[in-house]
């Protein structure tokens, strides 16, 4: 097992990284500090791992809630049935609440103990590599609607991350390859050597080889707690962390949620932001194609949905949390590994790339 601490002073905690983690009870037992603790999780996946929290949680007044599983159902209807089974089971503001799952199951119950009585710990346990290397970090919460994603939610740190790389010998191929996404991010914005490793480590990773996609994870959860350290309510640098995601969730609602996965959707809005940078002048064709080349290695999609227009873009970018004051805010590439986060840039060349790249 390895350790990272994501340091945020008296709110500080720690990820933890390795095989049969979800068999060391202890590790889930010293973050929970009342006598009650709920489990959030979802037809999927509480049938595979729910059983192997029950050791751990003998000792406590345990209940479970199983949401049912997918995109579609990160929203506030979904997020109702959280609230009225901690009301139900009585839970007071000792309870600790326990995700287990991936991103949408992460972000909903980071939500419900953000908001459940003004705030009660949870402990993240993720089980999708997408989880493990982004959402279950940084304590960004919230729920999807309509008109935009993850526009309704909250900050709130968990106690603890607890990542059993075991749990991914059960994950779709799909969703390991949106995983990579994020993983590829990393390098993309602050770390071209990672960046290298991961182009001669592909084929091992899509193999699942245990010892390469731990240390996937662990550089991974070392940049995402290094930023989240520096700027935890994302003012600055946190917000480069959402490369490609302006034009990513922009697909998302436009297609409908759950049709693009999210590594999906923000793997080909990496490519927009490319092709925009390299229309500003700040990446050459050849870094564009690497992009291109790498993520299609992944085996994740590096173009729009036929169906979409220049329109539905800028329509649903217009909600996006990046907006301040009435200003689109992109991330960019200056260079392969060095991004930065800016309003100034040519209206008509983000047209140009739209139109091309539909």
């Amino acid at each position: 097992m390895q350790t990272l601490n994501l340091d945020l002073g008296d709110r500080s905690y720690p990820i933890y990284i390795g095989q049969g983690l979800l068999q060391q009870p202890e590790l889930l037992t010293e973050h929970i500090r009342g006598k009650t603790s709920v489990t959030v999780s979802n037809e999927t996946v509480a049938p595979l791992y729910l059983g192997s929290l029950q050791p751990a949680l003998k000792a406590y007044k345990h209940s479970a809630v199983i949401l049912p599983d997918g995109e579609a159902h990160k929203n506030l209807e979904t997020l109702n049935q959280i609230y009225t089974h901690l009301l139900e089971a009585k839970a007071d503001r000792k309870t600790t609440l326990i995700a287990l799952g991936g991103g949408v199951v992460g972000d909903m119950t980071g939500f419900a103990a953000a908001s459940y009585q003004r705030g009660v710990n949870f402990i993240q346990v993720p089980t999708t590599l997408l989880a493990m290397v982004d959402s279950s970090v940084g304590g960004k919460t919230g729920v999807n609607h309509a008109l935009g994603k993850n526009m309704i939610g909250a900050f709130h740190q968990p106690q603890a991350v607890i990542i059993d790389t075991d749990t991914l010998n059960t994950l779709a191929d799909r969703e390991l390859s949106a995983g990579l996404a994020e993983v590829i991010k990393y390098g993309l914005i602050r770390d071209p050597q990672f960046l290298t490793w991961l182009d001669a480590n592909m084929d091992a990773l899509l193999a699942r080889d245990p010892d390469t996609l731990t240390y996937a994870i662990y550089r991974s959860c070392q940049h995402k707690a290094e930023v989240v350290a520096a700027d935890e309510r994302e003012s600055g640098q946190r917000a480069l962390l959402n490369l490609g995601h302006t034009f990513g969730h922009a697909i998302e609602a436009a297609m409908g949620y759950g049709q693009w996965l999210h590594g999906e959707a923000v793997a080909t809005g990496m490519v927009i932001a490319a092709e925009l940078s390299a229309q500003m002048g700040w990446l050459a064709a050849d870094d564009v194609n690497y992009i291109r080349r790498l993520l299609a290695r992944a085996r994740l999609p590096v173009d729009p949905p036929s169906d979409m227009t220049g329109e539905d873009f800028m329509r649903y970018m217009s909600v996006d949390k990046k907006v301040l004051d009435g200003s689109l805010r992109l991330i960019l590439m200056k260079a392969v590994g060095e991004s930065i986060v800016t309003a100034d840039f040519d209206a008509d060349a983000l047209k140009r790339v739209l139109r091309r790249e539909l």
